[in-house]
């Protein structure tokens, strides 16, 4: 089959919901076909029904942290489409926001599995799909989150994963070059999700208070990942960091 459009094809992961919703509708739109991974398969069906993309929308149910699924997944995804030139590493999922010492070892297992391992185990498929098709290569882009950079209160799971992709996203852009894959990262603070609601009723802040924080609107991150995947594989946006201009991050809030 072919991949249609521009010939490009996609693979999000988390895509049926929040910002891999809006990045895989995106590049449906900019004449992708995506392979859209996710845990629950209604939603991944709803977005590719939604998108009116028809066969350049498949929905592919899948457990990320699970090394055979996403092998699976993988080669469903070549050969459906014959190739693959973009990864969206996207999926992640938190715990409470309860002090470190309350969480159970399942809790953060759960995390590291999905935000780390799964991240590792996309981007190994895809490598290995981006090395050995032709022409050459590719492109991953790992989803960071500004807590890449800093933590939130109660979240170090999250945030020691968060700050793991950074070093994945460095190790594969210096390993792949050499295959013409590019590895870049996008660090996202407060992009209006259903995840992110709560941002809006008061979260805690570093100093004990509760406050309200801005948001903004997750299209804005679509369209940067985006950007990013039209590229040319000779040149990398290797960090974006992109965000609500007034959330308190930069500074001292």
């Amino acid at each position: 089959m072919t991949s249609g459009g521009s010939g490009k094809v996609a693979l999000v992961t988390g895509a049926g919901t929040g910002i891999g919703k809006a990045v895989a509708l995106a590049l449906l739109r900019a004449d992708y076909s995506v392979v859209l991974l996710g845990r629950r398969s209604e939603p991944l069906y709803e977005v590719a029904k939604i998108s009116g993309a028809g066969s350049r929308a498949l929905a592919v149910p899948c457990d990320v942290s699970q090394p055979d699924a996403v092998r699976a997944a993988f080669d469903l995804a070549q050969q459906t489409f014959g190739r693959l030139d973009l990864l969206f590493n996207n999926a992640g999922v938190g715990t409470p926001a309860v002090p470190m010492e309350e969480l159970t070892f399942e809790q953060w297992q759960n995390v590291v599995n999905i935000n780390l391992t799964g991240s590792f185990l996309c981007a190994q498929q895809a490598i290995r799909l981006m090395k050995a098709q032709s022409p050459q290569g590719g492109r991953i882009i790992n989803n960071g989150s500004i807590s890449a950079h800093a933590p939130r209160p109660n979240s170090a799971p999250y945030t020691a994963t968060k700050h793991a992709i950074t070093g994945l996203t460095k190790s594969i852009s210096l390993d792949c070059r050499k295959y013409d894959i590019a590895c870049g990262q996008i660090d996202i603070g407060n992009a209006h999700t259903e995840l992110a609601a709560r941002m809006a009723k008061g979260v805690p802040q570093a100093n004990g208070e509760i406050a309200i924080e801005p948001l903004m609107d997750v299209e804005h991150v679509a369209d940067a990942v985006v950007h990013m995947a039209s590229l040319p594989l000779a040149t990398n946006v290797q960090f974006m960091t992109i965000m609500a201009t007034k959330m308190p991050f930069v500074g001292r809030g």
